[in-house]
């Protein structure tokens, strides 16, 4: 079982940065893929990003949204058992709740069995 805690959540002004926390109780962090997922009001979740465990074969190791690409970076640190979002040049449309997810597989690819409970961010015009 993992449990995930999000933190850095707030509120920004359009073009703007705002770096997104998970952290994750567990004492295989390095062995489970990591997402960063996002959700609308009435919309289903979207995977925004997500990153691969230590070994995966998964290539690349990393998936971006094509609607943040080039604005939204994802990284994890083992060591730690976090996992971040970093989002810069923000626009209003990425207001929404943000969830860590974690899956028990290797790939970033596939069902997310572990889920936070979301942190908003709000990015104003």
């Amino acid at each position: 079982q993992v449990q995930l805690r999000e933190s850095g959540g707030g509120s920004v002004q359009a073009g703007g940065s705002l770096t997104l926390s998970c952290s994750a109780s567990t004492r295989t962090f390095s062995g489970n893929a990591l997402g960063w997922f996002r959700q609308f009001p009435g919309k289903e979740r979207e995977l925004v990003a997500a990153i691969a465990s230590t070994h995966s074969s998964d290539d690349p190791s990393t998936y971006v949204a094509s609607s943040v690409k080039g604005r939204f970076t994802i990284s994890r640190d083992n060591a730690k058992a976090t996992v971040s979002l970093r989002m810069k040049r923000q626009k209003p449309e990425d207001t929404a709740i943000y969830l860590c997810a974690g899956r028990d597989g290797r790939s970033w690819r596939g069902q997310y069995e572990y889920w936070g409970q979301g942190t908003q961010v709000t990015v104003s015009a």
